[in-house]
């Protein structure tokens, strides 16, 4: 927003509190005018009525709208435009006040907010009341932008899948139960990342899982190489039954995790430097001859995480057959975390959703938000490394599902 945009506002602001009564809403209204008048002239480069050599645009009457504000309703007459259109800057943070007034209800609703609640929030911004079916009406309107996000079609290859879930609480009749969030991250064979799948299941099941990977393989999910993430024994069954012929990385921070798990507290500073020292080599024949060394190490002292590093060797060290470029961002689900950490701020800001349909809407909204940030900002992996993904790859690895 420029500064006489947010000067217009501030003097907005500071009358609000400083003046009451009928008298404002006058002085108000007189002094959006004037505001409307002028941006208009800008925009039109002459003044209402005036012949100037400058002039690139004439008006063309007036258009009614309702501008509620803490003062009650006021009556604009926002000018109109020969060419193109003008919106006066004073409602540019919210576009158009019914949309806003929409949002802002929906997301009061969306959190969980109680009716009540709602309704005081709606009184604050000046407007009347609204029953609990009309609180329900607003909160759908993000109901389309959520399917048409969640069903895209998937145009591009992705050779990086990942996979994770966070868990929230839901309220089903008198009980409240725990929920998993299923949720896939890819990076497109153009290298830019997205968000391309969520939802909400009961569990981790291989049933579950099952279920959401068909759902993005039937939308277009195709050029997959690589599917990132824990050992869940459900999310390794599905993930073999539906992409069958990709590769597993298994999480190498969760994995860490599992081994420090398994192993006495005195040896978790050489277990996590000896499994650091494997993930450190430059090739994958050393990293593989290092994690033998580690297994004969652990051996005798804590057999479990002996047991642990010879069965996960092979699938903690799949990342080392793709370019080394990607390494640092396919060897884990790591990159993940920062996203699944402001998922679960804004879900435990809730606590408890009082349906299903209420926590998808959130958290879908939330990961529509960081997919647009991806789209423009710059890319995860730079186009040539992805060239070279795709030169050393056998093209009968690769997923092609209609």
């Amino acid at each position: 927003m420029t500064e006489k945009k947010l000067n217009n506002m501030a003097f907005l602001s500071k009358a609000l509190e400083e003046t009451q009564g009928d008298q404002l809403k006058g002085l108000l209204l007189k002094m959006l005018k004037q505001i409307m008048e002028s941006e208009t002239s800008t925009l039109c480069g002459a003044a209402y009525g005036s012949r100037d050599e400058g002039r690139v645009n004439q008006r063309n009457g007036y258009r009614e709208r309702v501008f509620e504000t803490r003062l009650g309703s006021l009556e604009l007459a926002i000018p109109r435009l020969r060419e193109g259109s003008y919106f006066p800057s004073f409602l540019e943070p919210r576009r158009r006040w019914e949309q806003a007034f929409v949002n802002v209800v929906s997301e009061a609703y969306v959190l969980g907010v109680s009716t009540r609640k709602v309704e005081g929030l709606v009184e604050a911004m000046g407007a009347k009341g609204m029953s609990k079916s009309e609180v329900s009406r607003m909160a759908t309107v993000l109901d389309e932008q959520v399917t048409a996000f969640r069903t895209r079609r998937l145009e591009m290859g992705y050779p990086y899948l990942f996979l994770d879930a966070v868990y929230i609480k839901v309220r089903e009749g008198t009980r409240v139960v725990s929920k998993a969030v299923l949720v896939a991250y890819a990076v497109s064979e153009a290298g830019q990342r997205e968000v391309i799948g969520v939802d909400i299941a009961e569990s981790e099941m291989e049933l579950s899982w099952r279920h959401f990977l068909e759902g993005l393989v039937e939308r277009g999910l195709k050029g997959v190489l690589l599917a990132i993430s824990d050992a869940h024994s459900g999310l390794k069954k599905a993930i073999r039954a539906v992409l069958n012929g990709v590769s597993w990385q298994r999480c190498t921070v969760h994995f860490m995790r599992n081994a420090l798990a398994k192993g006495p507290k005195k040896l978790q500073g050489v277990i996590l430097a000896t499994l650091k020292h494997a993930f450190a080599q430059a090739t994958r024949r050393d990293a593989e001859l290092a994690f033998d060394a580690a297994v004969d190490l652990f051996r005798q002292k804590c057999p479990a995480v002996a047991d642990l590093v010879a069965d996960g060797r092979d699938d903690v060290l799949t990342y080392m057959s793709f370019p080394e470029k990607h390494w640092r961002q396919i060897h884990s689900t790591n990159p993940l975390e920062r996203q699944n950490r402001e998922i679960r701020r804004r879900t435990d800001v809730v606590g408890i959703f009082p349906n299903s349909a209420a926590a998808i809407r959130l958290i879908t909204m939330l990961l529509a938000e960081q997919n647009d940030e991806w789209a423009v900002g710059r890319r995860y992996f730079s186009l040539e490394s992805m060239e070279a993904l795709k030169e050393n790859q056998d093209p009968n690895a690769l997923l092609e599902a209609a």
